[in-house]
């Protein structure tokens, strides 16, 4: 341990004047990303990777493109969109030397040989974010929930063409839930004696944060988190006062003007050409995992993208119980297609498979879908493409599908097996340019139940004696979009920055979810569902009619959400207010009954209606 820190001081003795890293990624829950899809839905710049984190470098460029558009004859920047871009433009170009109170950062560079003049820097920023959430309902319930968390980041560059960083935060969590009851990972009647390999079990489910929007909260820790009055236990999640902490980094590569970027990092990823936050096959929402990415963009209308990590378990039963079933990597490749800024064609295949030496899932010019026929059936693979249209100016429309599993029989309807483990999404995106980055958004997403979802399977290398955990998942949290399995939402979004330091965004939200609890479950409605894999064209139970095979919940959501940097001072301050209306359907016959029947509203203790108010109030110290 001496040593290391011995090191390190060695290495921040050396950078002594002022270098900026260039290479290094912009975090995706930066403005910045509804800036630039704005902009270029406008036509106001050429069109951006569907593969996110962008790296610094690629945003400074696209940000001077744009200010230059008014002099290639395109449409005019706005003053409070020059303003807004400037500053921008400002918060990530090089800073000053030495110390940056405004920023919370120390800068400072040097070269390490003079006779090759190599540039090593090293710059330290310091961020503090502090917030508070409430939910006050109807019936007088209240809940109230906490995040207080102190982020240190060291990054720099290695020359002209490599970059660094080191991302560590600790802090103080609280997000209660409320028990709702317990869920079968197969189905009530699954006989566990038929197979050894493939067992029932039953899990407990809990609800959402219940401070938080549904689907919103994003959980900040790494691995398990500390209780307050008993820190020396390893718990899943900070149903009372806990600490946690979370690691990030990256080595990034850029050659070629950014055509070719090399990345070794743990971080979070959004991917698809869809507009951004609706990726079914790697979404934002996803938590952070360990992968060696590598995005080649040698022309204007083609691109390929590939990467190979290792996936996290989420900490349940123990962390031995559960890592020694979570042996997972994961691998993603996607070829871009562009015309212009006309249209845009994302194809790609996904991959989750228990770890071991298999260069056929690392290879990015091998399809996993055919590989996976020469080595066994023992791997979770999905198929996704996105089509985007768009007219510069006005707006664009776009499709997305993600195929997990799908197979037509002749006895029965795709659309009625549970089999059929698809995803798709359509919407719609307009440009106001009246107004400063202004756009409205309404999109479409039904997720079929089991989708994500994979059976434990037993595997030969781990002596078949371990069901190893398969599903879509890292760190008990989906890669691909946020809403569980047999569910549908409709989404309208409204999003604008009437002046350069402020950012408003009004939402509505309709979300159906099949539940997961009580007696009128229905099967396949979780990420732990496990799929029979005996009988999944013949048997009744294992056929999906949405709505009409047992208890759904329906969840209208009204909010609206503000962020507010000071230009004078190194704060930002934030607050989301809003309604969640909740209630349940059910049906006259059983559950999962293998045949449609009417719904109607039901209220219950089981499936009880609800009306919450949540508050958020939140702020950010260098922001």
């Amino acid at each position: 341990m001496r040593f290391k820190i011995i090191i390190f001081l060695i290495f921040v003795n050396l950078c002594v004047s002022v270098f900026a890293q260039t290479h290094i990624s912009i975090p995706l829950d930066s403005r910045i990303y509804q800036v630039l899809e704005n902009a270029a839905l406008r036509g106001l710049c050429s069109p951006l990777s569907g593969v996110r984190p962008y790296t610094k470098n690629i945003i400074l460029k696209a940000i001077n493109e744009i200010l230059d558009s008014e002099l290639k004859g395109k449409k005019a920047l706005n003053d409070k969109e020059k303003e807004i871009l400037k500053l921008y433009l400002v918060k990530y170009s090089k800073p000053k030397k030495g110390m940056d109170f405004r920023r919370g950062g120390f800068y400072s560079e040097r070269s390490l040989s003079k006779e090759k003049d190599i540039p090593l820097s090293v710059n330290i920023d310091l961020s503090v974010d502090i917030e508070g959430s409430s939910v006050i309902y109807l019936s007088k319930d209240y809940s109230f929930g906490t995040e207080a968390w102190v982020n240190l980041a060291l990054n720099g560059d290695f020359g002209s063409h490599f970059s660094w960083g080191i991302e560590g935060e600790a802090g103080l969590t609280y997000a209660p839930r409320k028990f709702l009851g317990e869920y079968n990972t197969y189905y009530e009647s699954f006989d566990n004696n038929k197979s050894p390999e493939f067992q029932n079990e039953k899990i407990k489910v809990y609800s959402q944060p219940l401070t938080h929007f549904p689907y919103t909260y994003k959980k900040r820790w790494d691995g398990s988190i500390h209780y307050l009055n008993s820190p020396n236990n390893f718990d899943s999640w900070p149903d009372s006062p806990s600490i946690g902490y979370s690691i990030e980094s990256e080595l990034t590569a850029s050659f070629i003007e950014d055509k070719l970027i090399m990345r070794a990092a743990r971080m979070q990823h959004e991917w698809g050409s869809a507009s951004f936050g609706s990726s079914l096959a790697l979404n934002n929402m996803s938590r952070p995992f360990l992968g060696i990415e590598t995005e080649f963009n040698p022309v204007s209308w083609f691109g390929f993208a590939s990467m190979t990590g290792f996936l996290e378990f989420f900490n349940t039963k123990g962390e031995k119980e559960s890592g020694m079933t979570f042996q997972n990597a994961y691998s993603i490749s996607m070829f871009q297609f562009k015309v212009k800024n006309y249209l845009f064609i994302d194809i790609g295949e996904t991959v989750v498979w228990p770890k071991r030496f298999e260069l056929g899932y690392i290879f990015p010019f091998t399809s996993s879908l055919v590989y996976k026929g020469n080595v066994g059936d023992f791997d979770n693979l999905g198929a996704f493409f996105n089509i985007k249209a768009q007219y510069p100016g006005i707006g664009n429309i776009w499709f997305s599908f993600f195929g997990d599993e799908a197979r037509l029989q002749r006895e029965y309807s795709a659309k009625e097996l549970d089999r059929t483990m698809i995803a798709w999404q359509t919407g719609l995106s307009f440009s106001l340019p009246f107004l400063s980055f202004t756009s409205l958004k309404l999109s479409y997403t039904k997720i079929n139940p089991y989708t994500y979802t994979h059976t434990r399977v037993h595997v030969p290398w781990y002596g078949n004696s371990l069901p190893m955990e398969q599903a879509y998942v890292n760190n008990g949290v989906c890669l691909g979009y946020y809403i569980p399995p047999n569910s549908d939402e409709i989404l309208f979004q409204f999003q604008t920055m009437p002046v350069k330091n402020i950012n408003l965004t009004f939402q509505y939200q309709m979300i159906r979810h099949g539940a997961d609890f009580g007696d009128s479950a229905v099967d396949g409605s979780n990420l732990l569902s496990e799929l029979d894999p005996a009988g999944r064209n013949t048997n009744p139970v294992l056929k999906r009619f949405f709505l009409h095979d047992g208890a759904y919940q329906w969840m209208h959501i009204v909010k609206i959400g503000v962020d507010w940097s000071l230009s004078k001072a190194p704060f930002s301050f934030y607050t989301e207010a809003g309604v969640n209306y909740s209630f349940f359907t059910n049906t006259d016959e059983p559950a999962n009954s293998g045949s449609p029947s009417s719904y109607y509203s039901i209220d219950t203790p089981m499936y009880p209606k609800s009306t919450g108010f949540i508050l958020t109030l939140g702020v950010k110290i260098y922001p």
